[in-house]
């Protein structure tokens, strides 16, 4: 009221002391800046390795810069029932590329197309996801990091079905486990990143026309345990961003306050435009020590 009939009494002056209302002049700095990278779906075709290189040049030329990546998996073009003379060549390329055109640190998910999956090489030693999680030097498909006060779970959300064919998006008892327990052990003051490939929620499903008056939702195209997932992270209200590829289309949903961000693919249409509406892309997210996040998803 006192500080009303200052501004009355004074009328149209501009003359007024500064006053301290709570609020600074700039935004509070990131504590982190990454780039969001998925489906890049490399192989020696298609212009598939210059285009890539161009991404990864694009990255590291935003200003402010880029702290580190993170991977969505699909790092490869396919490991699904291919000859290994034909993995061992684009894992080579992918670890080329990488040495030659980016410095920036590299956290890795796998993605339906990182794994052997090839009814008659059952039997082999590097079957399955023992292959690409060798090429990644990760000693599992699921993990966890901190940086600057901000927590990152990578999960593992390719899986058989029940019946044994491939693929279902899911966690699995013991992963499920392993999330319940990493979410319980860490401070709920630390804001946290979960990264899937395949989506735990979209909206993308729906965007086919709908002319029998119902929807198909694959369970390969979304996890099959969105429910349960949700259900767990709403536990926890320091779940704050959900990032995946998979759709290679640009999505976000926010339920429950948790933001669940599909972002595009740098392939694109597996290098041959747009998929869709989405430019082949990335996402650039900076995070905040409070939690809150700013996000944009760039065409390279």
């Amino acid at each position: 009221m006192e500080r009303r009939s200052v501004l009355k009494s004074l009328g149209g002056l501009m003359l007024l002391p500064a006053i301290n209302l709570g609020f600074t002049a700039d935004k509070e700095k990131p504590v982190l800046r990454f780039a969001h990278i998925t489906d890049v779906h490399l192989k020696n075709d298609l212009g598939a390795p210059t285009k890539f290189a161009k991404c990864l040049h694009h990255i590291q030329e935003q200003s402010p810069k880029v702290d580190f990546l993170l991977n969505g998996g699909d790092v490869v073009f396919d490991m699904n029932k291919e000859k290994l003379s034909d993995i061992d060549s684009q894992w080579k390329l992918q670890h080329n590329i990488m040495k030659n055109e980016c410095s920036l640190p590299v956290h890795y998910a796998l993605g339906n197309h990182d794994i052997w999956w090839n009814e008659d090489s059952k039997g082999d030693v590097f079957y399955g996801k023992k292959y690409a999680l060798n090429q990644l030097e990760l000693s599992k498909p699921y993990y966890s990091f901190t940086k600057n006060g901000w927590k990152f779970i990578v999960l593992d959300s390719t899986h058989l079905d029940i019946d044994n064919t491939w693929y279902i998006g899911k966690l699995g008892e013991a992963q499920f486990a392993w999330l319940e327990q990493e979410l319980k052990s860490t401070n709920p003051k630390t804001p946290v990143l979960v990264m899937t490939h395949i989506p735990i929620l979209t909206a993308l499903l729906m965007i086919e026309d709908n002319i029998v008056n119902k929807w198909t939702m694959l369970g390969g195209d979304m996890h099959t345990d969105t429910a349960k997932i949700i259900n767990l992270f709403y536990k926890h209200p320091n779940v704050k961003l959900a990032l995946s590829g998979h759709l290679h289309m640009r999505d976000k949903v926010v339920y429950n306050n948790v933001t669940y961000l599909c972002n595009g693919a740098v392939s694109g249409a597996w290098w041959n435009g747009n998929r869709r509406e989405t430019a082949p892309g990335y996402g650039l997210i900076d995070l905040y020590a409070d939690g809150s996040f700013e996000e944009r998803y760039v065409n390279y």
